[in-house]
């Protein structure tokens, strides 16, 4: 099928045809499978069977998906080698009014990949841009992991040097959230001795691995427990994702406090010296507020029994 040519809308499931509804002029972000073809939705077939064109990293590896579901569509290769000669040629694409979808090779675009450039200049040019979500090894690890889910912070891959990662690694240490990472196999078991040496053996982690594939594991313990397993076994094949749970929540001592208080309360009103120790310790503004109204009456009143007692 060529560029030129239209859709003909028809995919299939278990050996049942149906036609997808046309689409209108825009950009469809569209999520695949991160392993399990299965793990696809039903509106993700009908945009990938209506789409004039479908931009793809890799071709063959979006044919095998689309071959699975009964899909014949024009597709263009579209990586970080080639996206500063492709771009122009799916902005035409829009400005003549075709509907253009975007896949990576696994998972949700514009996660680790070069894609938000596109969306960025597709948005600019006025035309839409459609999320058609799925997919994503990030939620799938987040959610088999039994780490806290209520704030995360994926940080992508790590660098490949040892400096650079551990320096990467030390700036995330005090993220109040659990960390999220993907991981290429060879590298893995560096990650995982980094990981568990700047920010502590005894943190909570999880190791990932072929999600929702025949080979899925899923791996708990501490990053020096993982650690130590990964250095002694063989070098793990697959896709990776290393999760890390937050670091420990340490209240201040109430004297430190007090302390850290009494010096701003020196130079600030109560209401600055509040803010500033709230940035500082991480407790609410509100209770540190009262807290230091009390020190300023403290002092207000001592000062005036130091008076009384020269007279």
């Amino acid at each position: 099928m060529t560029g030129s040519e239209t859709p003909n809308r028809r995919y299939a499931i278990d050996g049942h045809s149906f036609e997808a509804p046309p689409l209108e002029t825009g950009l469809y972000i569209v999520s695949t499978p991160i392993g399990n073809l299965r793990d696809v939705t039903l509106r993700a077939l009908q945009v990938l069977a209506a789409a004039d064109l479908v931009a793809c990293e890799d071709t063959r590896v979006t044919r095998v998906l689309l071959n699975h579901y009964g899909i014949s569509a024009s597709l263009l290769a579209y990586h970080e080698h080639n996206a500063e000669e492709q771009r122009p040629r799916l902005l035409a694409a829009l400005d003549d009014g075709k509907s253009v979808a975007l896949v990576s090779d696994a998972g949700t675009p514009l996660i680790s990949d070069p894609g938000f450039r596109l969306v960025g200049a597709v948005a600019d040019a006025g035309h839409r841009v459609v999320p058609i979500p799925g997919a994503s090894a990030i939620l799938s690890g987040l959610v088999t992991a039994g780490l806290p889910t209520d704030a995360f912070l994926f940080a992508g891959f790590l660098p490949t040097k040892t400096v650079a990662r551990k320096k990467r690694i030390a700036a995330l240490a005090a993220v109040p959230a659990t960390l999220v990472f993907y991981e290429s196999p060879h590298r893995t078991a560096d990650a995982l001795s980094d990981l568990a040496e700047t920010l502590g053996a005894e943190r909570p982690a999880v190791l990932a691995r072929e999600l929702t594939k025949l080979f899925e594991t899923v791996r708990r313990g501490t990053l020096g427990s993982l650690a130590a397993e990964l250095a002694s076994e063989p070098t793990p094949k697959g896709e990776i994702v290393i999760l890390v749970g937050p670091p420990e929540e340490t209240v201040p001592d109430a004297s430190d406090v007090d302390a850290l208080l009494e010096d701003l309360l020196a130079e600030l009103s109560v209401k600055e010296a509040a803010q500033r120790a709230a940035a500082a310790t991480g407790l609410p503004r509100r209770d540190l507020y009262q807290r230091a109204l009390a020190l300023k009456a403290g002092d207000a009143t001592k000062d005036g029994d130091d008076r009384g007692g020269a007279d």
